[in-house]
């Protein structure tokens, strides 16, 4: 079974926003939480005159109408919407009777608020569903209680409990003695086949607020008296301060103060104008040391360290030296792909207000644990001083997983000791990273006999650590299997750039493989399905992804895509994040240029919490793996990025992206990640349907440019 949807077929639902206070009564493992970020759904229950903590997660009014709390951070990935989704199924609520709260960090009530690595529904899962289960059960005590009568006899359903012979009771009007009922510690999850609100498409909650401008995200944040920060850093990394001249910034109009922290200068202004234009006005000389680096020699460092193995393979499977000697041909090609700047729309920003007493932060971040507990060392403080609030994030794609923009933030007002905003220009955002690092992979293969006989990747990377996944396909398919990585080092300030590693490994490996199965004159699809189905009944040592699951989003992409008889098709499939995804792109030639017209996405991703919002993740994934690996190119020379806004940086347009078919394998396994693994194989499937229309392969990203050049 599938669902499908066109990336063009939108409906937004109207809704405004609704707003409520609370009498504190929860569990001892759910501490109760106030942030005051609510959602936009309207729900068709009155406003409560009380409410009621029940956990945590959950305030019911007295109307019945049920707060849910949105634990972790909100990045564009929906999870404000789909994680009370999760909570709201077991406690059987109607989802219009729900309003829903961004919670800010709260260690004592939830466990791993972060947006990374495409897991938060994966690790939320269960503990969701068993909030929510956990109220529901306290709330049919309740009712018991209220009717003497036995638990077993009572059913709940959208707010009200039920008992056998007809009578009916509210959660409204069971709110306050739930509350105060012990917390059962062992409830029954509801089976799949019963959801009625997982599996079924919800709009995101603050869609209105998003579409009209309301003040959602850290940059909007104000409060009364709060000054602007705008930060000078060094020009290239790998200098420091010599000496500074701030005459000309404190002539400036609005600016209130010059500060230096390090090697930084912050510019404090009542308007963040006039701190952006001290900041242009500020005169530093910079003393830089001998490591102002440059893309030539990154390019140089990459092909260098590709030209030999390592002495400590990744992955060494039977004798791939052997085997590539005693092969009739070897196919060779290397893989470059540059640094990358994140470029979330948002630029970075935090507010801090440092006194003696405590220490306020309110912010887009992706890790507020962490960033709590780094600021309280910066600082000098307990981290119990610390509280941080979070609110929505204009993107991130990792680069909000590094918080040294709040810790910036919180180290200035402690200087100044006013509320300040911090906030990055964009071309501050480009200038100071971390950047995806450049990475480059080397295939070998050896042909014998008019098969494939041994298979060698080598590959390197700039602060990678392991620049390559070892044991994800075509790993176990191979009998003689190798994979080396290389560690370079860098001044460069590096981090995880959405999908890390595999955002470029993948359309390597993609491109590769389409390459080898053309040489070995295989269809694309059955040669990997070959190597597969081979694993099956002769695995060669120990894997970590499913054969099987990978060979069906493979089968379904083929069946959806009608594959091999549509024009200029390209074929690329990957594992990560725990999810597995095949592509079949799509392209039209203008002057030999091509623009991606299509995209059939097969995914398995267990079960589907929120469709719609699960269609625009893998949407969303798709048009950004396209477009870098299309058109990003981050330049360096002495130490600094050349490209330094949108003007010089160029990104896939409106006009530009495809329309993408979405289909899901049926599953009720646990959900896995959304956010990334629909990037990974995009690329490859764009430059495979480039051979197809043109006859040529494409080894170095941007593809655009090699496009270019091969006319």
């Amino acid at each position: 079974m599938s669902l499908t949807s066109q990336s063009k077929r939108r409906d937004f639902l109207k809704v405004s926003a609704l707003a409520g206070g609370g009498l504190m009564i929860g569990f001892p493992w759910f501490m109760g939480c106030k942030p005051d970020i609510k959602s936009d759904i309207i729900p068709s229950l009155p406003q409560p005159d009380q409410w009621f903590d029940i956990s945590g997660f959950i305030k019911i009014g007295d109307t019945g109408l049920v707060t849910i709390m949105s634990p972790n951070p909100e990045i564009g990935q929906n999870i404000k919407t789909s994680m009370p989704m999760i909570i709201a199924e077991e406690l059987e609520v109607n989802w219009k009777d729900v309003v829903v709260e961004q919670a800010g960090l709260n260690k004592d009530v939830f466990t791993r608020q972060v947006a990374g690595g495409s897991q938060s529904i994966r690790h939320g899962w269960v503990s969701l569903r068993t909030a929510g289960a956990t109220v529901r059960e306290m709330l049919l005590q309740a009712a018991a209680n209220e009717w003497e009568t036995d638990v077993d006899e009572l059913t709940a359903s959208e707010g009200t409990v039920l008992h056998r012979d007809g009578r009916t009771i509210g959660y409204g009007e069971l709110a306050s003695k739930a509350a105060s009922l012990e917390i059962p510690t062992d409830v029954k999850l509801k089976d799949p086949k019963d959801y009625k609100i997982i599996g079924k498409g919800k709009q995101n909650v603050d869609i209105q607020g998003i579409i009209t401008g309301k003040p959602l995200f850290g940059i909007d944040f104000k409060r009364d008296g709060m000054v602007y920060a705008v930060v000078k850093r060094p020009d290239a990394f790998g200098q420091k301060i010599m000496s500074l001249d701030d005459t000309a910034t404190r002539n400036i109009k609005g600016v209130i103060d010059v500060v230096q922290f390090g090697d930084k200068v912050a510019i404090i202004a009542d308007k963040i104008w006039a701190a952006i234009k001290g900041q242009k006005n500020l005169k530093v000389i910079y003393v830089s040391d001998d490591t102002l680096e440059n893309t030539i020699s990154h390019n140089e460092d990459l092909q260098k360290a590709l030209s030999n193995p390592t002495k400590e393979p990744k992955r060494n499977d039977g004798d791939v030296m052997r085997a590539l000697s005693d092969a009739d041909e070897i196919l060779d090609r290397t893989y470059i792909a540059p640094f990358l700047p994140h470029n979330p729309l948002e630029p970075m920003n935090f507010f801090a207000d440092v006194t003696a007493s405590k220490v306020e932060l309110v912010g887009p971040i992706q890790t507020p644990e962490w960033t709590q507990s780094r600021v309280a060392q910066l600082l000098g403080r307990d981290a119990s001083e610390v509280s941080i609030m979070l609110t929505r994030m204009g993107g991130g794609f990792g680069r909000r997983l590094y918080g040294n923009f709040a810790l910036e933030a919180a180290e200035i007002s402690d200087k100044i000791r006013k509320p300040v905003q911090l906030i990055y220009t964009r071309e501050d955002d480009f200038a100071s990273g971390p950047y995806r690092p450049a990475s480059g992979y080397r295939f070998r293969a050896g042909i014998k006999d008019g098969e494939l006989s041994g298979y060698h990747l080598i590959g390197a990377g700039f602060n990678m650590g392991n620049a390559t996944r070892e044991n994800w396909f075509p790993a176990g398919t191979i009998k003689d299997f190798r994979v080396d990585s290389h560690n370079l080092k860098t001044n460069i300030p590096t981090g995880a750039w959405r999908a890390p590693v595999t955002n470029f490994l993948a359309s390597a490996e993609q491109s590769f493989i389409d390459e080898l199965a053309t040489k070995l004159d295989k269809d694309p699809i059955t040669f990997r399905l070959e190597l597969l189905r081979n694993a099956k009944d002769n695995l060669i040592g120990e894997i970590d992804y499913e054969l099987d699951k990978m060979i069906g989003v493979i089968e379904l992409a083929r069946g959806k895509s009608d594959w091999g008889n549509r024009k200029n098709q390209g074929f690329s499939c990957y594992y990560s994040h725990n999810t597995y995804v095949a592509e079949v792109a799509e392209i039209e030639l203008t002057d030999d240029l091509p623009k991606v017209t299509r995209v059939s996405c097969a995914v398995d991703c267990g079960i589907v919490i929120n469709p719609l919002g699960a269609i625009n993740q893998i949407e969303g994934g798709i048009i950004d793996g396209i477009g870098h690996a299309l058109y990003g190119d981050l330049t360096f020379d002495k130490g600094k990025a050349k490209e330094k806004n949108f003007n010089q940086y160029r990104l896939i347009k409106m006009s530009e992206c495809p329309d993408i078919d979405v289909h899901f394998v049926e599953s009720n396994n646990d959900p896995t990640g959304l956010g990334e693994p629909t990037l990974p194989p995009a690329g490859g499937a764009v430059a495979n349907a480039f051979f197809k229309a043109t006859g040529k392969r494409l080894y170095k990203q941007p593809y655009y440019k090699e496009m270019e050049m091969l006319g």
